[in-house]
């Protein structure tokens, strides 16, 4: 008896020296998260119920407080509601485009074809490159004068086409956008997508085939429900990096023509540090971070009842 009971007293300083010890390791990530993220935010929906402007940082006054007034001039001006549809627009035309086109190069180099593993090795460029590069490498491509794609189209049409000018029109700025996010975020996502194909089960593959079932109902019935994990952190990651995508769109466009391309991003900075209104640049963050939390739990409901049926 006298033994049970010293064990249980070692087991039980043994497990308050462990969760000590994992505090321990735990605490430096919880003051960087706490001192860099929360405060910051907490900081940010303070600020955006403030008349809070430059002035004031300079005199070291405090901004005054001025209830839902930010957010009233933005909704009344028409700019918040129209960054908010720009922004989701952008945002499910992005990611289903990136996931229909990932997963099926993903499909491409999972399969027995020449090249792949090439192709894996250097398919990673366009992830590596800065997001300004990548802006800076697409507005030359789409230069209406000179541009690489101008002179590809002027060939096919005997040089019938003379406006091109896809960043200049309010029509087309967005898809051009799109497409320049496109070449950068589909490699990673098609990589993660072929990560998770790699451990497909051969055997239900193989016993499926053998049962007569496609190579449709293989992929909707086998594949994707083996990858359904991977599915959703690739198209969280997705929605996330395209919500706060904004080198794209301030160096292709500044948020331009006619404010075709001002998503929430645009506005938060043009508030804050163009007009010079940090208040109300602050009520456009709030609103923007509002809006993807709601994105991301409608999102995980979706899928949690996918995995449910």
């Amino acid at each position: 008896m006298e033994k049970k009971k010293f064990a249980d007293i070692h087991m039980t300083a043994r497990q308050r020296n462990d969760r000590i010890f994992a505090g321990a390791l735990l605490l430096p990530s919880v003051l960087i998260t706490v001192i860099f993220i929360l405060i910051p935010v907490v900081d940010s929906v303070i600020k955006s119920f403030l008349d809070y402007r430059v002035r004031n940082i300079i005199s070291g006054t405090p901004g005054e407080w001025n209830n839902f007034e930010n957010y009233i001039r933005l909704f009344n001006n028409g700019r918040l509601g129209m960054s908010i549809v720009h922004t989701l627009t952008f945002v499910v035309g992005v990611v289903v485009a990136q996931f229909l086109i990932g997963m099926a190069l993903a499909l491409i180099l999972n399969s027995n074809i020449k090249f792949t593993r090439f192709v894996r090795s250097i398919m990673m460029a366009p992830w590596v490159v800065p997001t300004i590069i990548s802006g800076l490498i697409w507005m030359w491509l789409y230069q209406p004068q000179y541009g690489l794609l101008k002179y590809l189209i002027g060939i096919f049409t005997g040089g019938s086409v003379s406006d091109f000018a896809i960043l200049n029109n309010p029509s087309t700025a967005m898809l051009g956008i799109a497409i320049a996010a496109l070449w950068k975020q589909i490699p990673l996502t098609t990589l993660l997508l072929v990560s998770g194909l790699t451990n497909v089960s051969e055997d239900l593959l193989e016993a499926a085939t053998i049962d007569g079932a496609g190579s449709v109902k293989k992929f909707f019935y086998i594949t994707i429900p083996s990858i359904m994990s991977v599915i959703k952190i690739t198209v969280s990651m997705a929605i996330i990096e395209n919500f706060k995508q904004f080198p794209l769109f301030w160096t292709m466009t500044g948020g331009g023509p006619d404010n075709a391309t001002t998503t929430l991003a645009i506005l938060s900075y043009r508030e804050a540090f163009v007009s010079n209104n940090l208040g109300s640049g602050a009520a456009v963050t709030t609103v923007w971070m509002l809006l993807m939390i709601v994105v991301i739990f409608v999102y995980n409901r979706i899928f949690r009842n996918v995995d449910m049926n």
